[in-house]
C-alpha cells in the first residue's frame, strides 16, 4: 500500500491571511509535568507535546489503529509497505524544519526510536515498540521500520507512539540527564506551535511557527493558564481570564450556559474511570491483606451501584462501561460481562469468606477489620464525589472506607511505587488494542502501568493472541474471553466513561473537538479581528521579527 502526499501548505501560505491572529487562553486544573515528549504522560504533557512536535503520521478523526486507513501525512509525506508487511518505509517531507531552522531528517527518526527503546531511558512507551526490530535510513529523507512479526497495529505503533525528536540537540545527553537538561526546559520542536516560555505553576506559552511546513496556524499564540485545582480553573473561565476550560463539571453547566459570552461543547472522552484494588502491598513484595482475596474483591464490586453513581455525579454526561475501555476504542467490547450490582450476593459472599459483622456494623475476620483507604486526587472534584458515594455504599455491606485526598504528584508516586490500598483512577487511552496489555497484564506490573499488580497467565495469553491475530472475528473472540476472566477476577470496578463538556468563549471560531485530543485542530482555531482583546496583540511584533531572522 502507498499513500500519496498530503495537502499541507508551505510556511508562507497563510502569512497574510485575514483570519490569522489572536490569542487563546486555556485554563488547566493541573500543571504540565515536563516538556520532553518521550515522557509525556499526563493530559497536559500530551497537549504540549502534540502542539510542538509532529509524528510521522496522525490517525486523523477516524482514530483508526488497525492498518493505515484514515492516517494523515505529517513528517512523512507518503509511505509504502513491503510485500510481506514486515517493513514500512516512510518518505519525509523535505520542507520539514526544526524550530531552530535545521531540517528534519531520517536520522532524527532513527534516533527517536533508539531513545524510546533505550532501557536506561525508561520511556513509558517503550513496551509499545517491542515488536519493532529496528529503524534504518537508506537516505536522508527515508526511514524504514522493520518488524519482528506482523500484527494489526504495526502502523499505529510506528507513528503514533513517538513524537520525532531532534538528534542534533539531544545526541550526547546521557539518558539519566534528559529530564534535567536545558532541552527539557526550552524544547525545540517541529510542530505548528513553538515553545515561548513556561513558569511552573503559573503559565506556559506557545507561539505560532509562522514558517511551518504544514502552514502557519491561524492563532498567534496559545497560553496555558495553570491552576492548582478544578475550582480555580473554573473561576478563570467565569471571570473572563480564560477562553476555554476543557471539562466543566455538571454542577457548573447551568452557570456557564447562563453566560451570554460563553457556550458549551460536549464531546466524548477516550477515558474510563475505575476503582483500582492493589493486590499486593509493601510496594509489591507481599500479598495485600485484603485485596489478594478474589472473593472479597468480587463482593465489594457487587456492592457498588455504578449506575447510581453515574446518575448522581454526571447526570447524563457519562456511561457505565462494561470493561476497561471507552466506547469506540479498538479494544472495546460492548458485550463484555460485568459483575452485577447485588448487595445480597455480596453479603453472602462475605459471610462465606468468614467476614462477620460486629455490633458497630463493620465486618471482621479474626482481629482484622474490613477497612481500607481509598486514595483520590485533590485536583478531581468528580472523583472526590464518587469516593464519598462508594464509602457510603460499601458501609452497607460492612466495609469501613477512609477517603484520602492527596495532591496528584504524591498520588502518582504512590501508584508508581504500588504503595496504596485502593485508588480512584481515570485512565485516558490512545484507543489502541495494546492499551489492555500496557495496563492489565503481568508484564505491565514492572514494564507498564499495572500498578495494582493484577496477574493472570490465562488472561495474558489471550491478550497476546488477540494482539497478534489479523482476523477481526478472532480478535473479538479472544478479547471477549479475556474480559470475562478479568471481570471474574475483579481487580477493579469499571465505574464511568465521561462525556466531557468544554466551556468556550463565543469570541473563538473553533474547529471540531477530537475525542482523544480536543486540541488536535487547534491550529485551525481563530479569533475574529472585531472580537480580539488587548492580550491578543501583546508581544507579537517582536516574536514575528525574531522568527523571521
Amino acid at each position: 500500500m502507498v499513500l500519496g502526499a498530503g495537502c499541507g501548505g508551505s510556511g508562507g501560505i497563510s502569512a497574510g491571511r485575514a483570519d490569522a491572529g489572536g490569542t487563546i487562553v486555556v485554563a488547566l486544573a493541573a500543571d504540565v509535568r515536563n516538556l520532553l515528549p518521550a515522557y509525556a504522560i499526563s493530559t497536559q504533557d500530551q497537549m504540549v507535546a502534540d502542539l510542538m512536535f509532529d509524528r510521522l503520521a496522525d490517525p486523523g478523526d477516524s482514530l483508526n489503529t488497525v492498518g493505515d486507513r484514515g492516517f494523515l501525512p505529517r513528517l512523512a509525506e507518503r509511505w509504502s509497505w513491503s510485500a510481506d508487511s514486515l517493513s514500512i518505509t516512510f518518505h519525509l517531507d523535505p520542507r520539514a524544519r526544526w524550530h531552530d531552522g535545521v531540517p528534519v531528517r531520517a536520522t532524527d527518526v532513527r534516533f527517536t526510536y533508539r531513545l524510546f527503546t533505550d532501557t536506561t531511558a525508561a520511556v513509558p512507551a517503550a513496551s509499545q515498540l517491542a515488536a519493532i526490530d529496528s529503524v534504518t535510513t537508506p537516505d536522508s529523507l527515508t526511514a524504514t521500520f522493520w518488524f519482528k512479526h506482523r500484527y494489526p497495529e504495526q502502523f499505529f505503533d510506528a507513528t503514533y507512539q513517538m513524537h520525532i525528536c531532534p538528534e542534533h540537540l539531544l545526541r550526547g545527553i546521557p539518558t539519566s540527564a534528559l529530564l534535567a537538561s536545558a532541552f527539557s526546559k526550552h524544547p525545540v520542536g517541529d510542530g505548528q506551535f513553538r515553545f515561548a516560555s513556561w513558569t511552573p505553576g503559573s503559565a506556559l506559552e506557545l507561539v505560532a511557527d509562522t514558517m511551518n511546513y504544514r502552514g502557519r496556524p491561524k492563532l498567534d499564540r496559545v497560553i496555558l493558564s495553570i491552576s492548582p485545582n478544578y475550582g480555580a480553573a473554573m473561576a478563570k473561565l467565569l471571570a473572563g481570564d480564560a477562553d476555554l476550560f476543557e471539562s466543566v463539571h455538571p454542577d457548573n453547566l447551568s452557570e456557564v450556559r447562563r453566560r451570554p459570552d460563553l457556550t458549551t461543547i460536549p464531546y466524548d472522552d477516550p477515558s474510563y474511570g475505575f476503582l483500582w484494588f492493589n493486590l499486593r502491598t509493601a510496594k509489591g513484595t507481599r500479598p495485600h491483606p485484603l485485596f489478594a482475596d478474589r472473593d472479597l474483591r468480587r463482593a465489594l464490586s457487587m456492592a457498588i451501584d455504578r449506575a447510581a453513581i453515574v446518575r448522581n455525579v454526571f447526570d447524563t454526561l457519562a456511561y457505565v462501561p462494561p470493561g476497561p475501555f471507552p466506547r469506540g476504542a479498538s479494544n472495546a467490547d460492548p458485550s463484555a460481562p460485568a459483575l452485577p450490582y447485588d448487595t445480597m450476593r455480596a453479603d453472602r459472599l462475605l459471610d462465606s469468606a468468614g467476614w462477620r459483622r460486629g455490633s458497630d456494623g463493620i465486618r471482621r475476620k479474626g482481629a482484622r477489620e474490613l477497612a481500607f483507604t481509598l486514595s483520590v486526587p485533590t485536583s478531581s472534584k468528580t472523583r472526590q464525589q464518587i469516593a464519598v458515594l462508594i464509602q457510603d455504599q460499601l458501609a452497607h455491606v460492612g466495609a469501613r472506607v477512609t477517603v484520602d485526598p492527596m495532591e496528584m504528584p504524591v498520588l502518582m508516586q504512590r501508584l508508581e511505587g504500588h504503595d496504596f490500598d485502593a485508588v480512584l483512577q481515570n485512565w485516558r487511552t490512545d484507543g489502541a488494542m495494546d492499551d489492555l496489555r500496557q495496563t492489565w497484564t503481568t508484564d505491565a506490573v514492572r514494564h507498564g502501568a499495572n500498578y495494582g499488580d493484577y496477574a493472570n497467565p490465562t488472561f495474558d495469553a489471550l491478550v497476546d493472541s488477540a494482539l497478534t491475530t489479523s482476523d477481526p472475528a478472532r480478535v473479538h473472540e479472544l478479547l471477549h474471553r479475556a474480559y470475562t476472566i478479568l471481570d471474574n477476577d475483579a481487580p477493579a470496578v469499571w465505574l464511568y466513561q465521561p462525556r466531557l463538556v468544554a466551556g468556550v468563549h463565543r469570541r473563538l471560531h473553533h474547529a471540531p473537538f477530537r475525542p482523544d485530543a480536543w486540541w488536535a485542530h487547534l491550529a485551525d482555531w481563530s479569533v475574529p479581528v472585531a472580537d480580539r482583546l488587548p492580550r491578543d496583540n501583546i508581544g507579537l511584533t517582536a516574536r514575528t521579527t525574531a522568527q523571521a531572522q
